[in-house]
């Protein structure tokens, strides 16, 4: 039974990988990368994807599954899970938001790294990567775990920005050009931040995780100021900054600001931070461009809440062989980035930013459905029934 469940999976990667084969929506132009708006609808969406935890594959177990689960079920469960949500959602983007193998289980670190990632690259979809605290447990180290993420086909990952002293690896932006054929189509009207946020202290005296440190913060602010002045003063030039959204892995102290009455999703562990504030919420305050900050790292936590203007949400494990917790389902977080539409009919920019969650159950439910922000307000809790 064990051995036609794991075929039945191959047999459904493999058919996902097909039909998917050749279906790249024509990422060119417009910012870094050659991301931009869709036509169509006037929207971008990004799928983000925590914690998979990729080990060995087929031989790599489950962990926290239901009994009725357990028998066959491995990393070839995440991959299927993988196809299944990129084929419903079909994202214009995809994030992995660190721990995407789990070094210390792996055999071949930078196996299985492609065989996580491989979904993405099979659909031909263009995705970008930071690393977490698990990743380098294994044969590579974690800079050469950067280096073959930003070796890989189809990455936007980037290892850091060029002539610049930075901590880590894997401090990067993306920028997402306006709609071809508009206005905005040369300017980038929404930024996208990547930082590497460590993985365990290096200070003898300070425990536990690792944090963002100065050099990151140094660097991001001045990338923040110089897009922010570029939207605005330069030709066609706009009233407000463009907004952006950031991915790190371990969450800021600052996630454990939320209780049930002010946060959509649940918290159902502690939040898993560094022993100290190094300030980056506070740094991103200051910026101002900043609408939502996404991280993985406790699984158990799917929730997003609003901390002075700024929208901060786990994604919830999607790796099943992660920890978990049985009966709840693996999931995945979609953020969905909607352009204003001028009267003449052109897509103008960002107009609203919305988010929800599908989970890996027989029907890939969407739920917790919000609005993070809305431009001319600070953003909404307004919540919907789905993902529309």
């Amino acid at each position: 039974m064990a051995a036609r469940h794991g075929l039945l999976l191959l047999l459904f990667v493999a058919a996902a990988a097909v039909a998917y084969a050749g279906k790249g929506k024509g990422h060119d132009g417009g910012g870094t990368g050659g991301l931009r708006f869709r036509r169509e609808g006037g929207t971008f969406k990004v799928l983000q994807v925590a914690d998979m935890h990729y080990a060995d594959g087929r031989s790599t177990p489950c962990e926290d599954v239901l009994p009725a689960q357990d028998r066959g079920c491995s990393d070839l469960n995440t991959t299927a899970f993988l196809y299944r949500v990129l084929r419903a959602e079909d994202p214009d983007l995809v994030v992995f938001t660190g721990d995407n193998i789990y070094g210390a289980d792996s055999t071949d670190a930078a196996k299985s790294m492609d065989a996580a990632i491989a979904p993405a690259i099979a659909m031909r979809l263009p995705w970008a990567a930071v690393i977490g605290n698990h990743d380098q447990e294994g044969t590579l180290s974690r800079e050469s775990v950067m280096r073959h993420l930003v070796g890989m086909k189809n990455t936007l990952s980037r290892f850091n920005p060029q002539g610049v002293e930075i901590d880590g690896y894997g401090n990067y932006n993306l920028e997402v050009g306006g709609v071809e054929g508009t206005l905005l189509a040369n300017k980038s009207v929404l930024n996208l931040y990547f930082l590497d946020s460590g993985d365990y202290s290096t200070v003898p005296s300070i425990p536990g995780y690792g944090w963002i440190k100065a050099s990151q913060q140094a660097w991001f602010k001045k990338t923040s100021a110089s897009l922010q002045k570029n939207y605005t003063n330069e030709d066609p030039k706009q009233k407000d900054p463009a907004p952006a959204l950031a991915y790190f892995h371990i969450p800021l102290p600052e996630f454990g600001s939320f209780t049930a009455s002010n946060m959509t999703g649940v918290r159902q562990e502690g939040i898993s931070s560094a022993s100290i504030n190094s300030g980056f919420f506070t740094t991103m305050v200051e910026a101002g461009d900043v609408k939502a900050a996404f991280i993985g790292h406790d699984h158990l936590n799917d929730f997003c809440g609003k901390l002075t203007r700024i929208q901060l949400c786990y994604a919830g494990g999607f790796g099943y062989h992660a920890y978990g917790k049985a009966g709840w389902s693996r999931r995945a977080r979609v953020v969905s980035v909607q352009l204003e539409k001028a009267e003449g009919g052109e897509w103008q920019g960002v107009k609203s930013i919305k988010t929800w969650k599908r989970l890996d159950d027989q029907h890939l439910t969407t739920i917790d459905s919000e609005v993070l922000w809305n431009r001319g307000s600070n953003g909404g809790r307004r919540k919907n029934g789905d993902g529309s």
